[in-house]
């Protein structure tokens, strides 16, 4: 038996009856919208089918749906044999076609279509579905039931690991949607086998995530978009400072207990990304890197202020080492709205008027040609791109001087001060072999699997200074089908060394 082949939703999953629960204005039945963005990137071909009769505003309900998610619209006759129909249009596909009903229209049948069809029947609560968590599929099975049409993806990602054999491997993903949309579209999370036996699966937090974290072998996670709130004055361990959402404290509890699972990566890995200070002092161990006769790369110089009242604040700028201009971030580094909330102070008594959440890490100001280097470390692999950043600090002072240089705010995901003027990557030599030294260094310093850094070049030293680090960037400056296949390469290497870690231990 093959993987699915295609997905064809009846228009009795996806415009509600008289009983149905109606999502906004929408006009789709409960869960539909969820799907149908769940199916859109997935790599296998959906198509919305109705029958002949159907009202005009209906059906042009149903073409909006289908232009917006990418679905082909099958017009059907009672008469009609759907495989027949779908492969008119999807060749060369094979495996199965789901086609998936209402429990109210499960009579619905057109031509006898034999084996290679599967009916999915989304029942109501009372209606007895498959009580099996791992939704097996038989080849002589026609026919399955579930509960819920949020459940088809599970019912999918089991399929296609059947007929993939034993070296497929699924992995579950959750993130904020907005960040899985921006991967999904590049086609980062397919439903079917990637080139390297991956599949991946869509958590939902309106399931038993228990039963979902049965078909999976790992779990990508974005644990930062699920922040509440980071208390940086407590006294605790990072990990404590951090409240998360309740539905990924549910998450981190059964993984918890799910110790086959493989977490990409362990959440405790994340926290140091989380304290700008913390990842600061890490960074001061790059100086085991330099050598003689190349660039230096480093950390910038720095020092943590409690409050910007601090009577010593200029004699511990001397002690630390840095000059004026600085910039001035949140020890709170991602995660919550405030985070990315900075300022350049151009005169030591203008620190007092900052409206920079405390507390807060005083950073050096590199002057770098209004260039950075947004590297990407994709498992072993590194990539980079060029891109514009803020001017140098004469520059910046000219600007500021017109409004008694007073400190320039901005948010750097927002409203970044970028300069003008055109790239020009000829005024500085990135040494790449420090950078991907550097770059190894850090995967090993952080134990991460995909990470991101900004690196900047100082004028006139060529210090490769490394200002930034991120977990799990969206590299979307590397082209996707370079980006993409390295993804999923890095995913496979961290599930297989896992794997064969714990065989070794057991």
């Amino acid at each position: 038996m093959g993987g699915v082949r295609g997905i064809v939703l009846d228009s009795s999953v996806l415009l509600p009856s008289a009983d149905d629960e109606v999502i906004g204005d929408a006009g789709l039945c409960s869960g539909a919208e969820f799907l149908l963005r769940k199916l859109r990137y997935s790599s296998i071909p959906i198509g919305i089918s109705h029958e002949q009769g159907l009202s005009s505003s209906k059906e042009c309900l149903l073409k909006e749906v289908a232009k917006t998610y990418l679905c082909t619209i099958f017009c059907l006759l009672p008469q009609d044999d759907i495989s027949s129909e779908v492969s008119r249009i999807w060749e060369g596909k094979d495996g199965r076609l789901i086609h998936v009903v209402s429990w109210c229209r499960e009579d619905l049948s057109q031509k006898k279509n034999g084996s290679h069809v599967l009916k999915v029947i989304v029942g109501s609560a009372e209606r007895e579905a498959s009580s099996n968590s791992g939704y097996a599929v038989t080849a002589e099975m026609l026919s399955i039931s579930i509960n819920k049409l949020q459940e088809l993806p599970l019912l999918v990602c089991s399929m296609n690991i059947k007929a993939a054999g034993e070296e497929a491997m699924a992995v579950g993903y959750v993130m904020k949607p907005s960040r899985e949309e921006d991967f999904a579209k590049r086609g980062s999370f397919p439903l079917c086998p990637t080139q390297n036996g991956l599949i991946f699966l869509p958590l939902n937090y309106d399931l038993p995530i228990s039963s979902q974290l049965q078909l999976v072998d790992a779990i990508l996670h974005k644990a930062t978009d699920e922040i509440l709130a980071v208390d940086m004055t407590s006294p605790s361990e990072l990990s404590d400072k951090v409240t998360f959402t309740r539905n990924l404290q549910e998450l981190q509890r059964y993984v918890e207990c799910q110790t086959d699972c493989c977490i990409i990566d362990p959440f405790n890995n994340i926290f140091p990304i989380l304290d700008r200070m913390k990842i600061q002092q890490i960074l001061m161990g790059l100086e085991t890197l330099n050598t003689d006769g190349r660039c230096r790369i480093r950390a910038p110089s720095f020092f943590k202020v409690d409050s910007f009242d601090d009577p010593n604040l200029e004699q511990r700028l001397a002690e630390a080492k840095l000059r004026l201009p600085s910039i001035v971030k949140p020890q709170v580094a991602c995660g919550v709205s405030d985070a990315h909330s900075m300022a350049i102070v151009f005169k030591v008594d203008h620190y007092k008027d900052l409206n920079v959440p405390l507390p807060a890490v005083v950073q050096e100001y590199v002057d770098h040609s209004s260039l950075i280097y947004k590297f990407y470390a994709l498992g072993g692999k590194v990539f980079h791109a060029v891109k514009k950043s803020i001017p140098n600090s004469d520059t910046l002072m000219n600007l500021a001087a017109e409004k008694g240089l007073k400190p320039l705010h901005f948010d750097s995901l927002k409203s970044l001060p970028v300069s003008k003027e055109q790239l020009n990557v000829d005024n500085h030599k990135l040494d790449l072999e420090l950078v991907k030294d550097a770059a190894d260094w850090l995967r090993r310093a952080l134990d991460l699997t995909i990470f991101g850094f900004d690196v900047v070049i100082q004028e006139g030293s060529g210090d490769h200074v490394i200002v930034d680090v991120n977990y799990l960037p969206s590299f979307k400056e590397v082209p996707d089908d370079t980006a993409i296949p390295a993804f999923w390469d890095a995913l496979k290497e961290k599930i297989v060394s896992r794997k064969n870690q714990k065989e070794e231990t057991s």
